[in-house]
């Protein structure tokens, strides 16, 4: 199934864009796909957020995105390939798919990475802060330019479940069904200092210069260092250590005397030499950014997460764990759950056993199908 990136402007209406923070984005654009077709009465569409560092890219084949240097062979096949398309959990054959890259993203939105019309030179450094509540406001704006009023569902895992919360917390009157997988309602201090380690190694990175590289010669060790404390929270150990096993040690010339000396710094260094070249430094601190900002009950201007969640009245929500996950604790979604009850919000936790650690929902879809597929298919109400 080949696939094309389309794009919109979000002032199409001719309203401008502003963010949370006031700052007005011209001629700014959201790139993103659809699967599926839209049914005459429009209640058929699913909205699906990626995670940190996903595309709009969710199944099928696309070769390229004009204009999008770090669309590397990695980013050809969608990355939620195994779940979206027919007769898989997301059955494009009842449901109308949409996926966008985030706004401050680099993979065809308007983000650090892009020309900005009004200098002729990328934004770089220039780019604004942009918080989840603005990816959320942005992507609404596709949806009323789609002929989407309401959702069927909205899913999203990791930080795309923080994405898919939000958008029920802001918009109710825009969703039916909410799917967070792996994920939570506000930073825990762990993930804050994760995030803040690769902020950190970023910013240190002396090609950084305060965010205004070339992107011919972006902070590559910085980003490298940042991808490999990530990546440590997305994987279990064991798993780590399986992969690690099939690779044959190689001499890196980023290190003055020390030599790799085991095949897990191969590993993590293969992993980190990857991300390097198909992500953007500045995009991953505007999400990063974000990400360390977060909180649901501050996003919907509510004193407590559970007068947040009492917007979500009506709504039927699926919520996934995994409990090998070291990302997101699977606490957290038990938590959701009992909040959600307090709220007087219907809801439905499962766990997932698996022992890939928090990557499992990209990894193995049969562990989710049966009952995401179900869940999107029963729901009072729809009729495909």
């Amino acid at each position: 199934m080949e696939i094309k990136t389309q794009f919109f402007r979000l002032d199409s209406s001719g309203e401008a864009f502003k963010t949370v923070d006031g700052t007005v984005l011209k001629d700014a654009v959201l790139a993103y796909e659809t699967y599926g077709e839209l049914n005459e009465k429009a209640d058929n569409a699913i909205l699906v957020f990626h995670a940190l560092s996903g595309s709009q890219h969710l199944a099928g084949q696309n070769d390229e995105v004009e204009g999008v240097p770090y669309w590397t062979d990695e980013c050809q096949v969608g990355w939620w390939d195994d779940f979206v398309g027919p007769g898989k959990a997301i059955d494009t054959n009842h449901f109308f798919v949409v996926c966008a890259n985030y706004l401050g993203g680099c993979y065809g939105s308007t983000g650090p990475s892009s020309l900005n019309d009004e200098t002729g030179r990328i934004y770089g450094a220039s780019f604004p802060a942009i918080s989840i509540g603005d990816i959320v406001h942005s992507q609404v704006r596709l949806l009323d330019h789609l002929g989407i009023g309401k959702l069927h569902a909205t899913v999203g895992a990791s930080l795309g479940g923080i994405l898919a919360m939000t958008l029920a917390t802001l918009y109710p009157y825009r969703v039916n069904n909410v799917v967070p997988i792996a994920t939570g309602v506000s930073v825990t201090p762990l993930q804050a200092i994760h995030n803040f380690e690769q902020i950190f190694a970023i910013e240190t990175d002396p090609a950084f210069n305060e965010g205004n590289y070339s992107l011919n010669a972006p902070p590559a060790r910085g980003l490298a260092m940042a991808r490999m404390i990530g990546h440590k929270t997305y994987v279990s150990l064991e798993a780590i250590q399986e992969r690690a096993r099939s690779l044959i040690l190689h001499p890196t010339d980023e290190l003055s005397w020390y030599e790799l000396k085991h095949n897990l710094e191969s590993y993590m260094w293969h992993q980190a030499r990857k991300f390097v070249t198909r992500f953007d430094a500045n995009t991953y601190l505007r999400i990063l950014n974000a990400w360390q900002r977060f909180d649901l009950a501050a996003e919907a201007g509510c004193h407590n997460i559970v007068e947040a969640l009492e917007a979500c009245e009506g709504q039927h929500f699926l919520i996934f764990s995994i409990d090998s996950d070291v990302c997101f604790y699977p606490k957290e979604q038990a938590d959701l759950a009992q909040w959600l009850k307090e709220a007087g919000v219907d809801s439905t936790r499962i766990t997932v056993h698996s022992d890939k650690g928090h990557d499992s929902f990209l990894l193995e879809p049969v562990l989710y199908q049966a009952y995401l597929r179900a869940f999107l298919l029963q729901q009072e109400g729809f009729q495909g």
